[in-house]
């Protein structure tokens, strides 16, 4: 691919929208373009091609329906053909694995590795109705969360991770939803690490950090990029791994944690709570607490790689096979 010509259609509205936005998001706009040319075209990934080729094979399908306020995402036509479900099923599993989810596309279930369903039904009956406000979801993974976060209402919802296939798995969502509509879809995934934001945005009415703080190397410098996305009043939900303990803690393993190599710091919630509260978040709280569970999290027909009951000490599940405390997350909601 030799230019952003190949993505314009993914990403024109939103560079038009934010360009004429009456935030600082403007500010984003005039740099967005620019963004997207050296993560997509100056630094392609090997598989980009195929996965392209691989959703240009989803079938085109008109009188859908979708629901995305409901745990399972499910599209539906009455006039899919066997041919189109053949077409429909190679495609899916061309983009495996699917990590987060659960999906039904037109009675085609994707059992996802991850029941981010469950974690949603944790967190959401704690945040600030989201009808209006502009979001953005920080390590969004495939975007499941953000189409719920757009069912609750969300103006326009902005999804950054840096994973290219979770870009084609969103836009498979993306194409049947705008079958139903016919118009734009407020919501787009860009292929980007929360440092590539532009500092100090201010922008965002709410943003969500779920499992991303313990991947990076200086939490307090996530903490401080997500304090610096929000707007004044704004509102940060943050989900991540923590230990049990008091003010002051903090797990740095030795070298791998649940076989994971790029995990930093997991304070406990008191001192995650006083690292916000250092950046300037006020109103700190916790909403939930929950040990990830086998059943939460595990290899399936579409993720068919290792999964956490294989990260676990097979004969004590209360400890990693490093021996650390299993994995413990926290969600904390806090304001700008």
């Amino acid at each position: 691919m030799s230019d952003l010509e190949n993505y314009s259609e993914y990403y024109q509205d939103l560079i038009s929208d934010l360009k004429n936005d009456d935030s600082r998001l403007k500010i984003w706009g005039e740099l967005l373009e620019q963004q997207l040319k050296e993560v997509l075209i100056d630094q392609p990934h090997g598989d980009m091609d195929r996965w392209s080729e691989t959703f240009s094979a989803l079938p085109d399908l008109k009188n859908v329906q979708t629901k995305t306020d409901q745990d399972v995402l499910t599209f539906a036509s009455e006039n899919i053909t066997a041919e189109q479900q053949k077409d429909l099923l190679g495609a899916l599993q061309g983009l495996k694995p699917w990590r987060k989810g659960p999906f039904d596309f037109f009675g085609q279930a994707i059992d996802t590795e991850w029941h981010s369903d469950w974690k949603w039904q944790r967190i959401s009956p704690h945040i600030s109705p989201l009808k209006s406000r502009k979001v953005l979801d920080v390590g969004c993974g495939s975007g499941y969360h953000m189409w719920r976060m757009l069912a609750q209402g969300a103006s326009r919802v902005i999804g950054v991770d840096p994973s290219k296939l979770f870009f084609w798995q969103f836009e498979a969502v993306k194409k049947y939803l705008k079958a139903e509509n016919n118009e734009n879809i407020p919501a787009h995934f860009l292929p980007f690490k929360m440092e590539d934001l532009p500092p100090n945005l201010r922008a965002f009415d709410t943003v969500f950090s779920m499992g991303v703080l313990y991947h990076r190397r200086s939490p307090i410098e996530h903490l401080a990029e997500l304090y610096n996305a929000l707007r004044a009043g704004g509102e940060v939900v943050l989900e991540t791994l923590v230990i049990e303990g008091g003010l002051g803690q903090v797990l740095m393993p030795e070298d791998r944690y649940a076989m994971m190599r790029n995990v930093w710091f997991l304070p406990t919630v008191e001192t995650l709570s006083l690292w916000m509260r250092r950046v300037g978040f006020k109103d700190v709280r916790v909403v939930e607490q929950n040990y990830t569970s086998i059943e939460e999290q595990r290899t399936t027909d579409w993720m068919e790689y290792n999964s956490l009951k294989d990260f676990l000490d097979p004969n004590d599940h209360s400890k990693t096979a490093e021996g650390y405390p299993a994995p413990l997350r926290a969600t904390l909601i806090a304001h700008t």
